[in-house]
């Protein structure tokens, strides 16, 4: 688990879809400071590194390569809509 390694997905994905880090950070986890405080050498729990990573995974464009230093986990089933 690397912290390093959502800020880099995150310098790729907010630019791409044209929002700040911040706005990324609130969508992801409630919270807009997220980014920053694993900058400013906070860590995370497992759990949430897991949650952004897998977010990450399952919001990421077609259109942009995803960093080949940082596993990738499979996109979450879509869960079956009710009819």
């Amino acid at each position: 688990m690397h912290s390093h390694d959502l800020i880099s997905l995150v310098q790729k994905y907010a630019p791409a879809v044209r929002r700040s880090e911040a706005t990324v950070s609130n969508w992801i986890v409630g919270n807009a400071r997220l980014f920053q405080r694993l900058r400013d050498g906070h860590g995370t729990t497992i759990r949430t590194y897991n949650k952004v990573l897998q977010w990450f995974s399952d919001h990421w464009p077609e259109d942009l390569d995803w960093p080949s230093d940082i596993p990738r986990p499979r996109k979450s089933k879509k869960k079956e809509q009710f009819q």
